[in-house]
């Protein structure tokens, strides 16, 4: 009988962890409409400011502006951009496994990091690395104004050439099933490449290249910051859903096997009881 409670007392407990798992499930496919909505949104504009960019690059010997200035990298910047919270499956963790294979790759390089999401800081603030930021608690609440301290940041150390590049690690979001990572270089600016045997389409622009620059270039690191925000935050989201829709389903396969280990242990008390009773009364 002491089996029977215990294993009642396993449904129960897994029956209130598939509610909880059911629930953050739908909590978050709610939320990922939105942030869907908000990525489709920001895409566009910010592939036609980067385009415009590397097109005034390209067609401009008068390339001037500090972030458009390429040296020898020998100090690099990471940023990692993570979740704040767990239970999304491997997105954290595949997130910190490639920054830490990028920096093994590159030892020779002095790397620093700016860790956006409490899950990469808590992993690397342990960690022998150099710490050149952090921003924890941004994503419930996502805005704008939020990606501005670190695109600052961001820009500061480039001009002040404390580093060569800054490189970008995150998730990008292709669909509810598909996160992939992500390492983009921000900074320099590359200019667009023309195609073998193609030329540049030749285009004309009322200011100088320098101011365009000079209005531009800020904007478009706010821009791609935020961007990467968006896309981390929409792949968390679908990352957390897809993985309480299959602790869902987990839960709901081990209740049905607790169901018939229970009664099979049931009819098999009974089974006994029913052998002794038959016993006592075939010995009197």
């Amino acid at each position: 009988m002491a089996a029977l409670i215990d294993i009642r007392r396993r449904i129960r407990s897994v029956k209130s962890t598939q509610q909880i798992t059911r629930a953050m499930k739908m909590v978050a496919a709610a939320r990922l409409r939105r942030a869907q909505d908000r990525i489709f949104n920001a895409r566009p504009y910010a592939n036609e400011i980067r385009d415009v960019l590397s097109s005034v690059a390209a067609r401009t010997t008068d390339r001037c502006h500090p972030l458009l200035a390429e040296r020898p990298i020998q100090r690099q910047l990471l940023v990692l951009v993570t979740a704040d919270r767990g239970l999304c499956g491997a997105f954290n963790t595949n997130l910190i496994r490639t920054t830490q294979n990028y920096m093994d790759e590159h030892s020779g390089r002095n790397i620093s990091l700016v860790l956006v999401g409490r899950k990469g800081r808590d992993y690397f603030v342990k960690r022998p690395v150099t710490v050149a930021g952090e921003q924890v608690n941004i994503f419930g609440r996502l805005e704008f104004g939020q990606a501005l301290p670190i695109a600052r940041s961001i820009i500061d150390l480039y001009t002040q050439e404390k580093v060569d590049a800054v490189d970008f690690i995150y998730n990008e979001f292709k669909s509810i099933m598909t996160q992939r990572v992500m390492v983009e270089r921000y900074l320099p600016v590359k200019p667009i490449a023309p195609v073998a045997g193609e030329a540049l389409i030749d285009y004309l622009y009322e200011q100088p290249a320098k101011e365009i620059f000079d209005l531009l270039l800020p904007r478009y690191v706010e821009i791609e910051v935020y961007r990467a925000l968006l896309e981390s935050q929409a792949a968390e989201l679908a990352a957390r859903m897809t993985a309480m829709d299959a602790a869902t389903n987990n839960a709901t396969e081990m209740i049905d096997s607790l169901t018939l280990h229970m009664n099979r242990v049931r009819q098999a008390a009974i089974t006994r009881e029913i052998i002794e009773v038959v016993s006592g009364a075939a010995a009197t």
